[in-house]
């Protein structure tokens, strides 16, 4: 049993931002493209996970890059599960470089949803296969992701269909493209999202409106969106200089 997987990706134009580096979205899809081969080769591939009715869903992140990987460069991901934690599963990656150099890391919590239900459950079928690794690096600390204090910048829209995946509700990674879209052309210009935070407190479903508060103080910031004034959400981040 895969103790660790690893996937490489060449940065091709559509995982780039406007200056050429890797985008945050980017970054939380190769997380997940990552996560769900390793599910593969543990035997626990969407067919088996569809035929127990239940599905992964993502309930935290937090991603930490120490520099911006570009369009061209090659990019490793790998990915490791800690064991369970009431009903929250851990994993781990680490981002490194061509030479092997470690670029940045993450941690994540992720839970088991009842498609039916729409419950947190357990199963018993996926703690069977996940590999004994009590011995694995426990990766960044996860922290939380917080609202800052202060004047909040308000907007209202409705998540467009491209936005929503196979689970009906809107996909992990678009939670940081609304993020780096609210803060804007001119800061994303100059800054890049260095740190991040994010928290799913209620799924996203179709025709929902969201209301978003956008908060910064200095170089760092919150996001967060709201759906009948239920928070859905939370980002929170450190810009840093390009």
């Amino acid at each position: 049993m895969e103790k660790s997987y690893t996937e490489t990706f060449a940065l091709r134009t559509g995982m780039c931002d406007m200056q050429g580096a890797w985008k945050p979205g980017a970054i939380l899809e190769s997380m997940q493209e990552t996560a769900t081969a390793h599910c593969n080769h543990l035997g626990l591939p969407r067919a088996v996970t569809d035929g127990l009715g239940i599905a992964w869903v993502l309930s935290r992140s937090r991603v930490v890059l120490h520099r911006a990987p570009r369009l061209g460069e090659t990019v490793s991901v790998e990915t490791w599960p800690l064991p369970p934690k009431h009903l929250f599963y851990p994993r781990i990656n680490a981002f490194r470089d061509a030479e092997g150099n470690e670029i940045g890391a993450a941690s994540s919590l992720w839970l088991l949803m009842d498609v039916s239900t729409r419950r947190v459950v357990n199963s018993e079928a996926v703690l069977a296969r996940l590999p004994e690794n009590a011995d694995m690096p426990a990766g960044i600390p996860l922290g939380g992701a917080r609202p800052l204090a202060g004047a909040a910048e308000v907007s209202t829209f409705l998540p467009p269909y491209a936005d929503f995946d196979l689970n009906g509700h809107v996909n992990n990674t678009k939670y940081l493209d609304w993020t780096c879209s609210a803060l804007g052309h001119g800061t994303m210009a100059e800054n890049r999202v260095a740190e991040f935070s994010i928290g799913y407190e209620r799924e996203i479903r179709p025709d929902e409106a969201i209301r978003t508060e956008l908060i910064r103080q200095g170089e760092r910031f919150s996001f967060c969106g709201f759906a009948e004034d239920k928070r859905c959400f939370c980002v929170s981040g450190i810009l840093e200089r390009r």
